[in-house]
């Protein structure tokens, strides 16, 4: 039970063998926020404020991704890609949460729209920010390839070499059923490469623009929280009774 909007509870579960660390904070519809490459639910949604935000409305969940913050950091080449999707899943299934609005930055918008090719049941909406279509031979690839192999941050490398699985193809795009925003800033270069090509084919995908942002100070613009806030009020009430799952046994 929580006591308040600013209550909050920090856990882990086991996701196939590996611990996955989250929090749990605030009441009302559930809303998944999953971070970006080298960060932390801490660092990406907690030190901007936007986790306390949220939580005054919904109930806020985040976690850290596989390889990353408080979570387990399996070396093992295949240990990442679509397992970082499934993840989503066991958290929800631990959590009893059967269908959530679900907010992905960077990294974490590439597993968002792929929860939404793999699971499509269990996302009622969506929030990419950052981000659009990744594609399998995405530059970013290559991009963070260097960063890794500079040695500058902890996450396994085998995490990046995940990320061709994380890709999405047109079809796969032209068939998401459920309500999608984008929210990046207009000096973002993911905005030439990556929401410029997924407006070509999903026009009715509404992109909002954060002014004077790039990509990693985007989430630290006030418009941010405004934009995105104003994208989970739309497409969900967070007045609304959540559904939930069966405890597995």
């Amino acid at each position: 039970m929580f006591v308040g909007a600013t209550s909050a509870r920090a856990d882990e579960f086991n996701s196939d063998g590996v611990r996955i660390h989250y929090t749990v904070e605030g009441e009302g519809a559930p809303v998944i926020l999953i971070h970006g490459l080298y960060s932390s639910a801490k660092m990406n949604w907690g030190m901007p404020g936007i986790t306390a935000d949220l939580a005054k409305q919904y109930r806020v969940i985040a976690f850290d991704c596989l390889g990353h913050g408080q979570s387990g950091k399996p070396e093992a080449e295949g240990a990442y890609g679509t397992n970082m999707v499934e993840d989503v899943v066991q958290l929800m299934d631990h959590l009893h949460v059967a269908k959530a609005q679900v907010v992905g930055y960077s990294m974490g918008g590439m597993i968002t729209m792929k929860l939404q090719v793999m699971h499509p049941e269990r996302v009622s909406s969506a929030v990419l920010g950052g981000i659009g279509w990744h594609k399998a031979d995405a530059p970013m690839n290559r991009f963070w390839e260097v960063v890794i192999g500079q040695g500058i941050f902890h996450v396994p490398v085998a995490c990046l070499h995940g990320f061709p699985a994380l890709a999405v193809t047109e079809q796969e795009i032209k068939a998401v059923k459920t309500p999608v925003i984008i929210i990046v800033g207009d000096r973002n270069p993911c905005l030439r490469m990556y929401v410029e090509p997924l407006q070509t084919i999903r026009p009715d995908w509404p992109v909002h623009l954060i002014a004077d942002a790039g990509h990693l100070n985007c989430i630290l613009k006030a418009d941010f929280k405004v934009q995105l806030r104003a994208a989970l009020d739309m497409n969900g009430s967070s007045k609304s009774r959540p559904e939930t799952v069966q405890p597995s046994r």
